[in-house]
């Protein structure tokens, strides 16, 4: 009877034992597994951070390349606002002023090639663009082989605070030549942008040519 009982303990111990292995072996997989899990969640985690600060180092990169031309644009706009003004001192000097009114009355006339040819000035320029006219009208036959007659608008007229300088229109006031010296600083700033950048901020590294 205690032989019975004693292999019945030793069997019971040895299922315990065994239950006991088995349960540390699932037990080590299931800890393995969710280790595994972990780890992986993490190194995805770790990826995201990495994606993250790859794209906002790019943003701020683009940003950063963004506002250099914006600032510069800005600062060349304020430059040529500064100018405007200053246009006017041009006025100050009659006979100056008086031979650059020729060159833009033929040049509008040049432009236009038309019959009939309307010219507005600013009030207190009126002497000086009768006189212009005056002088160009044969100019501009020996150029273009064309007769011209050209009308001074009396009603209409430039601003007194203009500038300068003149409006060119065919008789219809279909066309329309711009001479006066706002314009044309805003075309010359134009047609010399390469320049004033090159002067302004160098050379560019970049590229060789402005667009």
């Amino acid at each position: 009877m205690a032989f019975i009982e004693q292999e019945a303990s030793e069997k019971a111990e040895e299922i315990d034992a065994k239950a006991e292995e088995e349960f540390n072996l699932e037990r080590g997989c299931l800890v393995q597994t969710q280790r595994l899990k972990i780890m992986a969640y993490y190194k995805k985690k770790e990826k995201q951070i990495e994606q993250q600060k790859k794209s906002q180092m790019s943003t701020m990169r683009n940003q950063a390349r963004l506002k250099v031309p914006r600032a510069r644009n800005d600062l060349i706009s304020e430059l040529l606002n500064d100018a405007k003004p200053r246009l006017s001192r041009i006025g100050a000097d009659p006979v100056f002023y008086q031979g650059l009114l020729d060159k833009l009355v033929l040049q509008g006339l040049l432009r236009l090639l038309e019959p009939v040819v309307i010219v507005r000035r600013r009030p207190q320029d009126l002497l000086l663009v009768e006189a212009a006219v005056q002088k160009a009208i044969p100019q501009y036959t020996t150029v273009s082989h064309k007769r011209v007659e050209v009308q001074v608008d009396r009603g209409v007229q430039l601003a007194t605070d203009a500038a300068g300088g003149v409006e060119v229109y065919s008789g219809d006031q279909r066309i329309m030549v711009s001479n006066t010296l706002e314009s044309r600083l805003d075309l010359l700033s134009w047609q010399k942008m390469p320049e004033i950048r090159k002067a302004l901020f160098g050379a560019s590294a970049s590229r060789k040519f402005f667009i």
